[in-house]
């Protein structure tokens, strides 16, 4: 691997491309934080899919290209003295040395559920009225529920075992099928969030990241789907051509690739 000097290097030659393309190429003088904040969401999902899919190479591409948006957005804001690169890069280490108190100070802890009680209560400490301010609005409602759980575990609002939450999601399936017995769409809907909601609590408490896997079933399903799609276009047939047996064999055959 490289040393840290090579590195340092690496990212000074980042930085002066950088101000040789926003000097010169029409294209990059012309991006402002605005039109650059879709394709920085875009290139963020991109290297989630990479790291989904165990592709270190494509990982290795995609924190690339997501380093040249936080050196871009830099470069827009030191043009207007609101901050630079060595602002953004001191601001993240400061945060970092004050909310690692364990690390860099005197206060002792024993697992990570106390550094993480930690890191809600000095946020607190700095200002923030509620633990839930730092949940992104535009998150996914999935990603966001999980956030939300995250911090609000991080200072005690949480169940104490796994088998409590379990239950919890029995009854409100329950609840469910309840409001869908009485055809009530607007409760069906209220009491089918609480269940994903649930759901989304258990994965945490059983350490799984559910949107990672809600992802891999789509691409699971995707690949399965697809290969039955082919397998429809050797017999000459639409998929629409086909019965539910016919398309159940196939999708039992793409079940043991």
């Amino acid at each position: 691997m490289n040393t840290r000097s090579e590195q340092l290097v690496a990212l000074d030659r980042l930085l002066t491309i950088m101000d040789e393309l926003r000097e010169q190429c029409p294209w990059d003088k012309k991006q402002t934080m605005e039109t650059l904040r879709h394709l920085t969401i875009e290139e963020t999902y991109e290297l989630g899919d990479a790291i989904l899919d165990n592709d270190l190479e494509e990982v290795k591409k995609e924190l690339g290209d997501i380093l040249l948006h936080i050196v871009f957005y830099a470069k827009i804001g030191s043009e207007t003295e609101a901050f630079d690169i060595a602002d953004v890069a001191n601001g993240i280490c400061e945060k970092l040395i004050n909310r690692h108190p364990h690390i860099y100070g005197d206060v002792k802890v024993e697992n990570e559920e106390e550094v993480k009680q930690n890191w809600e209560n000095i946020k607190l400490k700095e200002g923030k009225k509620s633990v839930l301010e730092g949940v992104p609005n535009g998150l996914p409602s999935l990603v966001k529920a999980n956030r939300i759980q995250d911090k609000v575990a991080g200072v005690g609002f949480d169940w104490e075992h796994p088998e409590q939450v379990f239950e919890k999601l029995k009854e409100e399936l329950g609840e469910l099928q309840e409001e869908v017995e009485a055809h009530n769409a607007d409760k069906m809907e209220s009491e089918f969030g609480d269940v994903l909601f649930s759901m989304v609590n258990y994965a945490r408490f059983l350490k799984i990241n559910p949107e990672n896997a809600l992802e891999r079933t789509n691409k699971k399903f995707i690949k399965r789907f697809q290969y039955l799609e082919q397998k429809a276009k050797e017999l000459g047939k639409t998929m629409s051509d086909m019965t539910l047996a016919e398309m159940d064999v196939f999708w039992e055959e793409a079940k043991q690739l």
